[in-house]
């Protein structure tokens, strides 16, 4: 048990996403209504826009791939994107609550993904492997490198939305993604591994110590000057199909220890202002296109 929870320890204090410059600075602006593309980002300057509905007509459906566009625009590396072969996964926002003081709000948006088929953003491992190498010892062994970010699976979910009001100014400071809602599990999972040299390079045909942790909660806050994503495990697994007791009791010792990962502004400013789309309680979103998507 106590070699579990050294491991475990050790995998949490090294994993990062990692920071750089903002690669994606001069694109077209995060937080239009506009719905110009019909969800094709590949088309203009603009990401896919996700409708709002609330649920006061009829569930607005989005796909999972335009829900979740926030992922490649906080990694700081290129990122293949892969849906499975008639995908079916929808994601609709259902419910809204909001509740105003004179100097602060929350909102909060419960949101269902439904549907067959899976989702998934793989970082470039060269890309991410050169940003975590370069306070490595000779031989030394680069552990706990992002892999990627999966989504399968259905469940109900909730954005918590927090923020100031000052002379009328209405300020986003967190949002808060909860994947967990009305206690179902999370759909999404990250996989993470670890790579030995081999002549003196780190390639990921070496890697090993391969690791699934399943996510319940991401946070992203205003006021960072290098922005960060909290994150909160429910379980660690060997992999995918392992869910078991003894991962979910790695998951509990792996959140004393997690710190936020390292991301990019552009993403974090965008679901920042997602955040803004949801209090105002507009009909759609559109993100900022992200440069760094693989073709």
């Amino acid at each position: 048990m106590i070699r579990i929870i050294t491991i475990v320890c050790i995998f949490l204090l090294t994993v990062s996403v990692g920071i750089s410059s903002d690669a994606n600075s001069g694109m077209c602006g995060s937080g239009s209504e506009s719905a110009a593309d019909g969800n094709n980002a590949a088309k203009d300057c603009n990401g896919p826009t996700v409708l709002l509905d609330f649920g006061k007509d009829s569930f607005k459906k989005n796909s999972v791939p335009s829900f979740m566009y926030f992922v490649p625009l906080i990694s700081p590396v290129p990122v293949e994107r892969q849906t499975s072969i008639g995908n079916e996964q929808q994601a609709s926002v259902i419910s809204r609550d909001k509740k105003v003081d004179s100097e602060n709000f929350y909102v909060s948006c419960e949101f269902y993904m439904y549907g067959n088929g899976f989702h998934k953003n793989t970082f470039d491992h060269a890309g991410m492997i050169a940003r975590n190498i370069d306070n490595l010892k000779e031989g030394e062994p680069l552990k706990n490198i992002l892999d990627y970010i999966k989504f399968e699976g259905q469940g109900y979910g909730r954005i918590e939305v927090e923020g100031t009001i000052n002379d009328s100014n209405e300020t986003v400071t967190e949002v808060n993604v909860y994947f967990n809602a009305r206690g179902q599990r999370s759909p999404v999972t990250v996989g993470i591994y670890s790579v030995n040299p081999k002549n003196g390079k780190y390639n990921y045909e070496n890697r090993y110590n391969q690791i699934v942790a399943r996510v319940n909660v991401l946070t992203f806050k205003r006021g960072q000057d290098r922005p960060r994503m909290g994150i909160k495990l429910a379980s660690v697994n060997s992999n995918e199909e392992a869910d078991g007791y003894w991962g979910h009791i790695k998951g509990m010792i792996a959140n004393l220890f997690i710190k936020p990962l390292e991301v990019e502004k552009i993403g974090n400013d965008a679901m920042l202002d997602f955040g803004y789309a949801l209090l105002k309680e507009r009909p759609a979103f559109t993100f900022s296109k992200a440069k760094n998507i693989k073709d």
